[in-house]
């Protein structure tokens, strides 16, 4: 903990080293996440760290910290809202607790396919909601054009049905779309540090945990349980956010290369994530797990949607909203 104390001051400290945005200025970024080094998202951000680094010749250098090396979640939600050079990997959900209404963006079975989510991204909706971070929270979304892949369940039997997963300890992030659409299968949802859930599963803090495939094998959870059943409940997509002092510090054009760099970053997560899901199953069968695929989509589906209406800080009719921009 003092460690992740000593960076967190240090990426602070960065900027007032090296805060003025002009042409013989060098502002030093941190990007940060929680993930494992061997996931698609982590070789992601070190493309997106290496394009930058060598496009702005030395403007602009940029450093991956992984697997919570500048602390947990809130911990690096709390760097970038104090304004820290950091720009952190975070999913909506965990933005919406900034602005809320960027949680829908994770809703349960919101998506049939990925490929819909370009739809939100280029709409009208999705650039207000980004200006009305950046103007009310000073926060501001460079991208969430990055599949983080279908989020799945791994316990110790088949979760087939809402029956299934009632009375299971299940670990959730702590964002209130997480522990919503898990109270809504009956589960108690238990929030624990990602960097802490293998010790945590093997100790029986949580009976269960969901994730898309590349998580569960990096962080490899498939050795505390047997069973993987393929809900896909949630189709993530993540990308980094950014203090926007620390984007007005940035020189502009090199800010320029940093927003082209984080959508191709995104663009080079969503390819890397979708090629290796058939080759992660492959994996987790050689491993001994049992892979459920023959779950009851209908009832979990409708056993969820109650959430879409449980959030209580969300705009009137949100649901509706995104569900008209995904059929247009």
């Amino acid at each position: 903990m003092k460690r992740r104390h000593f960076i967190g001051a240090a990426a602070a400290t960065g900027i007032a080293i090296h805060g003025r945005a002009d042409a013989q200025s060098t502002v030093n970024l941190r990007i940060a996440h929680v993930l494992s080094p061997t996931e698609p998202a982590h070789e992601a951000c070190v493309r997106f760290a290496d394009r930058v680094n060598a496009r702005s010749q030395g403007r602009v250098k940029m450093e991956v910290f992984p697997q919570g090396q500048l602390g947990g979640n809130k911990e690096m939600h709390e760097l970038m809202k104090q304004g820290a050079n950091v720009a952190i990997l975070t999913s909506p959900s965990e933005f919406g607790d900034f602005v809320p209404d960027f949680g829908v963006l994770n809703g349960p079975y919101l998506l049939k396919q990925p490929g819909e989510f370009k739809k939100i991204l280029a709409s009208k909706w999705f650039s207000d909601l980004n200006e009305k971070a950046q103007r009310e929270q000073q926060l501001r979304v460079l991208t969430f054009n990055g599949f983080f892949g279908a989020r799945h369940a791994l316990a110790n039997k088949p979760l087939r049905s809402p029956d299934d997963f009632k009375g299971i300890a299940f670990r959730v992030p702590p964002t209130l779309i997480w522990l919503e659409t898990f109270k809504s299968l009956g589960t108690r949802p238990v929030t624990i540090p990602w960097p802490e859930i293998y010790s945590a599963m093997q100790q029986g803090v949580a009976d269960a945990v969901e994730a898309p495939l590349p998580s569960l094998w990096g962080m490899k959870l498939h050795e505390t349980r047997k069973v993987i059943s393929l809900t896909g409940h949630f189709l993530s997509w993540i990308g980094w956010c950014i203090h926007e002092r620390v984007w007005q510090r940035i020189p502009a054009d090199m800010r320029t290369i940093v927003q082209e760099e984080a959508i191709a970053a995104g663009d080079f997560m969503t390819e890397r994530t979708m090629a290796a899901e058939a080759d992660l199953l492959k994996r987790f069968r050689e491993a001994g797990l049992q892979i459920v695929s023959d779950l009851d989509f209908p009832a979990l589906q409708k056993a969820t949607e109650r959430v879409y209406s449980a959030v209580p800080n969300w705009s009137p009719g949100l649901h509706d909203t995104i569900k008209k921009i995904l059929a247009s």
